[in-house]
């Protein structure tokens, strides 16, 4: 038995064709041991399922021993429900959730404090992963640690969720120098090694919004990105939180990326928040009410000064500048360091600690052999020496396949609309040089990693 998620074009089908016809059965749940439409109090479920058989249900000492299972539309965005899942497994002391809209699948596990994810898969993955599946929530699996008593698991170096998101901005005052590159693909390089990612774009050319594909629209009333933006984050506190804004990426990446869209009407709407002084740091409250549900959030800035900028660096943890390593981007980097000096000021006033700049990170680099014999080295030991700025061990190279890439287009009718990919997906699709593109990119998001003390 396989599964095709493409099958799946509404909830119904979510919870027909991929829970009861294919992972019911697959992780060894009978009829007996697993109800639909269950209620529990005002607490409604979509499934339950037991190790044992739970006829009649009875809500006794077996419960933790059991799986809630949500189907979603395929449309939905899981990261919305991630609270409600929570809230089941803790009301409940239910140990396992899953949750699902058929393109992607995601198991959470309750702890004492919370809850975390302990896997995830997209829906075209779930016949590989099966046996992973299994291991986590087959009934054989929960039934052993029944039998026996078991104690509840825990992931080796667990801490509270509540500090365990970092926030990332990418910065240069300079552009031209790889900014949207880098945070595009860097977020799909940390997504497949299973991070929960948000990636937000406050820049208002939408360069980012363009590279994941939310803009499947060529004529202005098509629309839909203008009243949704990152313009509606900042413009109050007692309104439009992420979950109201955020979009899914659209055949970006394997899995999808969550993404806060921008919009060019961002240029005429920045007078209006440079006069509420709140409007700097809306940004960290409403950051703050997802802590749990993502892993890491990278910003991708505009190239200036301005108020859109200090959004985004009041708000991150850390900081990575992408330069070129030419002459304009280096003579750029004292402006750099002196706009985080400032912002360290405001993040003091806040009570953040000051940013923690990771490094400037080597991008759009030459492969000519000579260059990189003679020259870029060179280029690189000025950035320590005269600039006294750490730098990245990870280099993204110029390659013409990180533009083509995200100029990828597809015909609907006479009209052709952008169908942009990141360069981890297009290696995957296409063995060109989008390989050697992917693999670097694999390099940063281990150092970024490595460097923040994240697993």
């Amino acid at each position: 038995m396989s599964f095709n998620p493409e099958f799946c074009r509404n909830e119904s089908e979510v919870e027909s064709k991929l829970i009861v016809q294919y992972l019911l059965p697959q992780l060894g749940y009978t009829p007996d041991t697993w109800y639909q439409e269950v209620a529990i109090g005002s607490i409604r479920l979509d499934f339950l399922a037991f190790a044992v058989q739970a006829i009649p249900f009875v809500l006794d000492a077996n419960l933790p021993l059991s799986v809630v299972m949500e189907g979603k539309h395929p449309k939905q965005n899981l990261n919305n429900h991630v609270p409600r899942l929570r809230h089941y497994l803790t009301s409940l002391n239910v140990e396992y959730g899953l949750i699902t809209n058929g393109k992607e699948i995601r198991i959470y596990q309750k702890f004492p404090d919370d809850i975390q994810m302990r896997f995830q898969c997209s829906g075209k993955e779930v016949d590989t992963k099966i046996n992973k599946i299994k291991d986590l929530i087959g009934r054989e699996r929960l039934k052993e640690r029944q039998t026996k008593n078991k104690p509840v698991p825990q992931i080796p170096g667990y801490i509270k969720r509540e500090n365990l998101m970092k926030t990332i901005a990418i910065y240069h005052n300079k552009g031209g120098v790889g900014k949207t590159t880098v945070a595009v693909n860097l977020a799909a390089a940390l997504s497949k090694k299973g991070k929960r990612i948000l990636l937000i774009d406050i820049d208002s050319q939408s360069n980012t919004t363009f590279a994941t594909g939310l803009i499947k629209f060529q004529f202005e009333e098509e629309d839909d990105l203008r009243e949704q933006n990152v313009y509606h984050l900042l413009e109050s506190g007692d309104f439009n939180f992420i979950p109201d804004i955020v979009r899914q990426s659209q055949y970006f990446n394997n899995p999808e990326i969550d993404v806060i869209p921008s919009h060019i009407t961002l240029i005429e709407e920045q007078d209006k928040l440079n006069k509420i002084l709140a409007s700097r740091n809306r940004l960290i409250a409403k950051l703050k009410r997802v802590e749990k549900d993502y892993d890491l959030v990278i910003i991708d800035t505009p190239p200036s000064r301005d108020l859109y900028a200090e959004v985004a660096l009041i708000a991150a943890d850390y900081l990575i500048i992408p330069s070129d390593l030419k002459p304009f981007a280096n003579q750029g980097l004292p402006t750099v360091k002196n706009f985080v000096k400032q912002i360290n000021e405001s993040r003091e006033v806040v009570g953040k600690p000051p940013i923690n700049i990771i490094g400037v990170l080597a991008s759009k680099i030459s492969t000519n052999p000579k260059f990189l014999q003679y020259t870029f080295p060179q280029q690189r030991s000025v950035i320590s020496k005269r600039y006294d700025l750490p730098l990245m061990e990870a280099v993204i190279y110029d390659r013409t396949v990180l533009s083509e890439c995200m100029n990828q287009t597809i015909t609907v009718g006479d009209l052709e609309y952008p169908d942009p990919k990141s360069v981890i997906k297009y290696a995957e699709e296409v063995k060109t040089d989008a390989q050697k593109s992917a693999t670097e990119f694999d390099v940063l998001a281990n150092e970024v990693l490595r460097k923040m003390g994240v697993n």
